[in-house]
């Protein structure tokens, strides 16, 4: 049982547990067990029946879910518009779905999330980047001040514009710019407002996302060399995540970002900056940012 878990990546206790319960006559037989596990499944109680046993019910569930309708909005339907129908709950028609009498319904709305999740990956290509596997050992060993990391929090559905934040990669100085009108230019101009601020940036790792298709363009406005994370592998830039994660208590998720002020965005900024990191021997990145900038005011004095 061991080996055979193995080399199905599932649990002993799943293997043992199958032969227990679909055993025949002392004997396992896989054709026998599947017609078991299906007719054990059809005749449980409360798997999809309430929708089942209702053919009018039935048929205009079955409707809507083929017109790619949600079950909550299903299940809203049948409650303020329908009558005749019993009502029926969102979760009663997620359980239909995943019952015996939905496996057509589940099949169809995989193939159409599979299906909405290529395109779309397809809609939204970054041409002539510099992926992170070119970018030199002394930035991924965090060697120079200047190399920095920048990530997009957007807004929830409901809510307008979106915070570009920058981090040191070494020092973990954070910087945040917020955009209200989101367009390519105006992250343009973000970024060369940080700039201002951070005037030891050097380079910019990133992702793929679609404010950014004018890279070479913001390259050459700030000076400095882009790369970009490999797709879906947000954890190549995981300075700027962890600090996002940070951000994300005062800013939660799904929350509009138009209604925080600049006064608060700004707080927020000095707040991350100083926070006590072991990593730089327990000061806070804005000392660390101020001890480089007056070393190199000594150098060049």
């Amino acid at each position: 049982m061991r080996t055979i878990a193995a080399a199905l990546s599932r649990s002993v206790s799943s293997i043992s547990d199958e032969l227990r319960r679909n055993r025949v006559r002392g004997a396992y037989d896989s054709r026998k067990a599947a017609h078991k596990a299906y007719a054990r499944r059809k005749y449980a109680k409360y798997q999809g029946m309430k929708i089942a046993g209702h053919r009018g019910l039935r048929t205009f569930v079955e409707e809507l879910l083929y017109d790619d309708q949600s079950p909550e909005n299903i299940a809203g339907r049948v409650k303020k518009r329908w009558v005749g129908l019993p009502k029926v709950s969102k979760n009663s028609i997620y359980r239909f779905i995943r019952s015996v009498y939905g496996r057509k319904i589940e099949s169809y709305r995989n193939e159409r999330k599979q299906c909405a999740h290529r395109r779309r990956a397809r809609s939204r290509p970054l041409s002539n980047r510099t992926f992170i596997d070119k970018r030199p050992k002394y930035i991924n060993a965090r060697k120079r001040v200047g190399d920095a990391e920048a990530d997009f929090i957007v807004s929830g559905k409901s809510g307008r514009g979106i915070l570009l934040v920058v981090v040191d990669r070494k020092l973990r100085t954070t910087f945040i710019e917020r955009i209200l009108e989101v367009s390519v230019t105006n992250v343009h101009r973000a970024f060369l407002r940080i700039q201002k601020r951070f005037s030891e940036l050097r380079t910019i790792t990133t992702d793929n996302d679609i404010l950014l298709r004018d890279h070479q363009t913001l390259a050459r406005l700030l000076n400095v060399r882009i790369y970009f994370c490999r797709p879906y592998h947000s954890w190549e830039k995981g300075t700027v995540e962890n600090t996002n994660g940070v951000i994300r208590k005062d800013i939660p998720k799904g929350a509009n970002v138009s209604r925080y002020s600049k006064r608060f965005i700004q707080k927020l900024e000095d707040k991350l900056n100083r926070r006590i990191l072991k990593c730089l021997n327990y000061r806070t990145p804005a000392e660390a940012l101020a001890a480089v900038r007056k070393r190199k005011k000594r150098r060049s004095a």
